[in-house]
Parts: structure tokens; sequence; C-alpha cells
């Protein structure tokens, strides 16, 4: 079973049609109930949309109880919620930015994806599963310290890609793996939120090496690489998934 935070639109709402095609039983899962639904009506029979604050405590536990109770153990996580919280993606200075935007980023985007993969892990060390995988997002914003990102999301990725390899450590012994997508530029509402004219994007693909701008496919791709057999042996990495916008 596999339960996507995030879900319902964009690379979560993707990433759920190819688990489902591929055989798992998926539980979309998102702060916007209506979208969840969409997208688990999209899927099929057998699988559960629900609602969740990814950065309430109580609510990511009552989450767990609900679907494993349901369905059972949660095989694969996927933490794919996030925000860039400022209409049209403003960026402002560190000078002018406020604490409750920092707060707000760092909630969503850094304890969401704290609380959810530490109540997967407290539940398969009571209770373990084959194989069992997480995967979180980071950002090329947090790998560059992004031009076009705030500091509070970029740090808040940072954030989650420092803490994924903690949690990729203690998750090792329960043979489960933990890795990182870090995404570049990637045709999402989320990114065109962050662009005002009509050929932005087209513009912005010239500094990309590839020459486009990634699609939600290319991440789909990464991540089902992450889940397969194929990637047993890889745990605390960052997949950049970003067309060499930026190499290491």
């Amino acid at each position: 079973m596999a339960l996507v935070t995030g879900a319902g639109r964009g690379i979560g709402a993707a990433l759920c049609i190819h688990l489902a095609r591929n055989g798992f039983h998926v539980v979309p899962a998102d702060i916007d109930a209506a979208n969840a639904d969409k997208v688990a009506a999209s899927l099929g029979d057998g699988h559960l949309a629900r609602a969740v604050d990814v950065a309430d405590e109580a609510a990511v536990t009552a989450l767990f109880d609900d679907v494993e109770t349901r369905i059972g153990p949660v095989g694969v996580l996927i933490c794919a919620a996030g925000l860039l919280l400022l209409p049209g993606g403003a960026r402002p200075l560190i000078a002018d930015l406020q604490l409750d935007t920092w707060e707000r980023s760092f909630a969503v985007n850094a304890r969401g994806a704290f609380l959810c993969s530490r109540e997967w892990l407290r539940r398969r060390n009571a209770l373990p599963v084959e194989h069992g995988r997480a995967v979180f997002f980071g950002s090329v914003a947090a790998q560059l310290g992004g031009y076009r990102s705030s500091a509070a999301y970029i740090a808040a990725k940072a954030a989650v890609m420092g803490y994924a390899k903690a949690f990729a450590r203690e998750a090792a012994p329960l043979g489960m793996t933990a890795n990182v997508i870090a995404p570049g530029l990637i045709d999402t509402e989320m990114l065109r939120s962050t662009v005002t004219g009509s050929g932005a994007l087209a513009v912005a693909a010239q500094s990309i090496p590839l020459g486009r701008i990634g699609t939600v496919q290319d991440v789909v791709a990464a991540v089902s690489y992450l889940l397969s057999p194929a990637a047993a042996y890889i745990t605390g990495s960052v997949i950049d998934v970003n067309g060499g916008y930026r190499m290491q």
C-alpha cells in the first residue's frame, strides 16, 4: 500500500496514477479533500482518498490509524506535500521576510515530511514491511540558493534533504530505504504560479542544458526507479531531476 501526501495535483497526483497502474493500493492524501477525492476516483476501485494537514501532528496520526486499519500497513510513503506560499511566487529579501511566512513554509515543507515519516517509522518498528520505501522531495532551489524561490522555501527544502539522510540511516536496519528527489523546473501549477509572462517558461528553458522544462512524468520515472528492486541498495541519496540545470 502506498500513501502519497500532496496528492491532489501535479507531481503527487501523477505519482498516484503511476502507483495504481502498477498494482498498489493508493491513498491520495491532501489538505484539499475535493482534489484528493478526484484523484482517488480517477484511479478506479480500491483506493482511499483522505484529507490531511501534514503539519498537524494529531491529524497525521489519525491518518495512519485510519488507513492501516482499513487497508493494512503502509509500505511506500511519498512525502510530496509542499508549497511556495507567497502569491505569484514572490521572493522577498531576507530583510523583508515575515516570521509567519518562514514558519508556514517550514510547517508544510519540513515539519509535514517529519511528522509523516516519523509516524511511518514508528509503525514499521512495531510491524515491519518487506521492501519499505520512503521518498522525500527537496528542490534544486535548496541546492543552488534558488534565485527563483524565497529563503523560507529554500531553507525548508534544505532541511528536508538533510533530514532524509538521518531518516535513511535509522530506517536501514528495517530493510527500508529513504531517498530524495530534487526537481528542477518542472511544468506544474506550482511553477506556473511563479511566472508572469506568457514566454517566461520558454526563456527559462534556455538555461537548461537539455533545452526544456521538465514534466511530471520525468519526476514519476525517477520515483518509479527508487521504488523498484533495482534501487534496493540505494538509500540516503538525492536524485536530481533537473535536465542538467545543476550538475555536481
